[in-house]
């Protein structure tokens, strides 16, 4: 692979971790940040909940902007307002103010998720898109590595506040590569029927495509698994099991590790097996992997390293569907990879959203509610891609006999 391919994916994959940056780097803060504004630990995690929830909506208007703008301009709008919130969360002083910039910072962090995928279609499709996806994936992985660990420093200098002035700097940094370092993807001739209207008429196609539905929501069911336990490992790991933040954040890395390790294998495993049957052999491991996960937390055995070594496990097969997922959803869609993509993104954070919301009914600060909301996530995936194979085997016999 030559070193604009490379490039391309660090900046691809800086751009798309801005947002996650400015969660994990925080995580390490949540009760801190409820000692100090002082707001019960369900209220905490409406910071987290409020993002998320403005991630997943917006994503929906920055795609088929960027379709009719172009790549660029959209993604100079949203990394803005994102750099502006976070210097209003650095200010804030009770917990309502901080949940009203998160939300604000969720919708300028939507369009650093959703517009790199749609330049990773604009470039390439099949193998070698999910060799740029992975890629992509493994600079994007980065984030859950660093950031808690960078957190966990700042937080020890300066406070939770400081997390806040970080991600502000992160996002300059983002602008300024934006400007000097990425090409427009998308030429203005291909804008040219690019309108409301035109939007419209895509999410209608997109919402009539079960294939696209259905790899999306697999896809979403698989990162729902990741940020159930984002949502509650700091008070699981931190306030149960007694680990300081920064033992915390090594913990929160490790699977990060396994994450980002496997899913290079995304390319080499895609042109020896074929992509489709890729992401069904990682799936049936991840589903499996969790579901034995819960089953043994909840026959007592529920230690902190019993738990720590299925989520390795079951996160490493989980980085071979996230990207595998993504690229065969978007294959079909180049003309409206933008609106695509952001339509992807929404569902799965929407679906994450819910499943978080459900898992947090059920927190009673140990592990078992928090790993039995992962090991559901994991179980509909596999699920769902069971009946997709079922129902697929049936036209296939039925064309076949025609």
């Amino acid at each position: 692979m030559t070193t604009s391919f490379f490039r391309t994916a660090l900046i691809l994959g800086l751009l798309s971790a801005i947002g996650p940056f400015a969660i994990d780097m925080y995580l390490p803060a949540l009760p801190s940040i409820g000692k100090d504004l002082n707001a019960e630990n369900n209220v905490v995690q409406m910071s987290l909940l409020a993002f998320f929830i403005s991630f997943a909506i917006f994503q929906l208007i920055y795609g088929p902007l960027s379709d009719m703008w172009g790549r660029k301009a959209p993604l100079y709008m949203g990394i803005g307002l994102f750099a502006v919130a976070s210097v209003g969360c650095a200010l804030s002083n009770d917990i309502e103010t901080l949940i009203a910039f998160r939300f604000l910072q969720g919708i300028g962090g939507a369009a650093g998720m959703v517009i790199p995928r749609a330049i990773v279609r604009d470039m390439h499709t099949g193998v070698q898109a999910a060799r740029l996806m992975s890629l992509l994936m493994l600079v994007f992985s980065i984030s859950p590595i660093l950031a808690p660990l960078t957190g966990s420093a700042v937080i020890s200098f300066y406070g939770w506040r400081g997390v806040f002035w970080a991600v502000t700097i992160a996002a300059f940094i983002g602008l300024i590569l934006l400007s000097t370092q990425l090409n427009e993807t998308r030429p203005k001739a291909a804008r040219v029927e690019s309108g409301l209207g035109s939007a419209m008429a895509a999410y209608r196609l997109l919402l009539g495509d079960r294939n696209f539905l259905t790899l999306t929501f697999i896809g979403g069911l698989g990162i729902s698994s990741f940020l159930v336990y984002l949502a509650n490992s700091p008070f699981v790991l931190i306030d149960h099991y007694g680990l300081t933040p920064t033992q915390y954040s090594v913990a929160f890395s490790i699977n990060a590790v396994s994450f980002f390790t496997v899913s290079q294998l995304t390319g080499w495993l895609g042109d020896r097996f074929g992509l489709v049957r890729v992401m069904r052999m990682a799936l049936t491991a991840f589903s499996f992997t969790m579901a034995a996960m819960v089953v043994v937390m909840a026959l007592g055995f529920n230690q902190l390293p019993v738990l720590a070594t299925f989520l390795f496990i079951g996160y490493g097969f989980l980085g071979l569907v996230i990207p595998t997922t993504a690229v065969l959803a978007l294959e079909d869609h180049g003309e409206i990879a933008g609106t695509a993509s952001a339509l992807m993104g929404t569902l799965h954070f929407v679906t994450a959203a819910i499943a978080m919301v459900i898992a947090g009914l059920f927190f009673d600060g140990t592990a078992l509610p928090m790993a039995a909301g992962i090991g559901l996530c994991a179980v509909a995936a596999f699920i769902l891609t069971q009946a997709t194979i079922a129902r697929r085997r049936v036209v296939e016999v039925e064309a076949a006999a025609e």
